[in-house]
């Protein structure tokens, strides 16, 4: 416990003079820096090498502090005191008055904003006064960190501090959902949509838009950096083969999300199990068929962008 107070300290420290630290959430690690600071927010987009064009999420402490930067809406409400803190983006039209740099809007009048589970970040974000905005710790199009060995990976000593909060309790990226006239989904999460239908008492669509409104939306996205071939049913001789139910012979070859079909289990090992063959030299990797109900929808949206070329 001293030793996560002394680490918040150290973060709060870095943000406060406008450095990007990477910071640990349920979903995956977020490279952060102060919402409010043009300078601080554009070096997020210099380390990830993003696009000024992709907009950032902001992460919040409570309701509260959001009320300073966006209109709260009946939906958001609802889905506030179902789902958060947790894995779920609100996108909310932005307030007039708001302090939030353009950097991360890409100039909009809407935010996308969350409110993280992870104790060590909530804990960092209550002694802050200001929000984060804290995109994935990862370059551009490639697969988001779930570790601080991850982030290291991704940045070596390019960013000032890492704040260790173990592995990533989901291992995938945060649901969106715009709160702007019509409710959609606009970014397939963890959280399942019928879920979401059930609580606003209406039935919400995944809305597949060509135009980048949000993180997560570009066509080429979460790669390992290597082909993948999607619906396999065996390897070829050049390729890693990922599999979610256990075969009766053993492979070298052979890498498991889950030997049960377990969907969660496979969506919180999906980007560990990528970097990790990576990292092992393959040339290609095959990934068995996901099943597409629940969380296999988001496992297959990831995949889906990962292998394009």
């Amino acid at each position: 416990m001293k030793k996560d107070l002394s680490n918040i300290k150290k973060a709060k420290y870095l943000l406060n003079k406008n450095h990007c630290v990477a910071i640990p959430t349920e979903t995956v690690y977020g490279l952060a820096a102060n919402a409010y600071s043009s300078k601080a927010t554009l070096r997020i987009f210099k380390l990830k090498k993003r696009p000024k064009t992709n907009p950032l999420i902001v992460h919040y402490s409570k309701m509260q502090d959001l009320e300073r930067d966006c209109e709260i809406n009946n939906n958001f409400k609802k889905l506030y005191s179902k789902f958060c803190p947790g894995p779920l983006t609100f996108v909310l039209k932005l307030k007039r008055k708001s302090k939030i740099s353009r950097n991360v809007t890409n100039g909009k009048r809407t935010l996308a904003v969350r409110f993280p589970k992870n104790l060590i970040t909530k804990n960092l974000l209550s002694s802050l006064d200001y929000p984060l905005a804290a995109p994935s710790a990862n370059i551009y199009t490639q697969l988001s960190p779930i570790s601080k060995r991850d982030v290291k990976e991704e940045f070596g000593k390019k960013i000032k501090f890492i704040l260790d909060g173990g592995s990533s309790e989901i291992g995938l990226e945060s649901t969106i959902i715009s709160l702007v006239n019509n409710p959609k989904i606009l970014r397939l999460g963890s959280i399942d949509v019928k879920k979401i239908s059930k609580i606003l008492k209406k039935k919400i669509k995944y809305s597949k838009s060509k135009k980048i409104s949000v993180p997560g939306q570009s066509k080429f996205h979460y790669s390992p950096g290597i082909p993948i071939r999607l619906n396999a049913s065996n390897r070829f001789l050049d390729e890693a083969l990922i599999l979610i139910k256990k075969r009766k012979n053993f492979d070298r070859d052979y890498f498991y999300l889950t030997k049960n079909q377990n969907l969660k289990e496979a969506g919180r090992k999906l980007y560990k199990t990528l970097r990790r063959i990576k990292n092992l030299k393959y040339k290609k990797i095959a990934i068995e068929k996901i099943p597409n109900i629940g969380i296999g929808q988001t496992i297959n949206d990831r995949l889906k962008r990962a292998s394009k070329r």
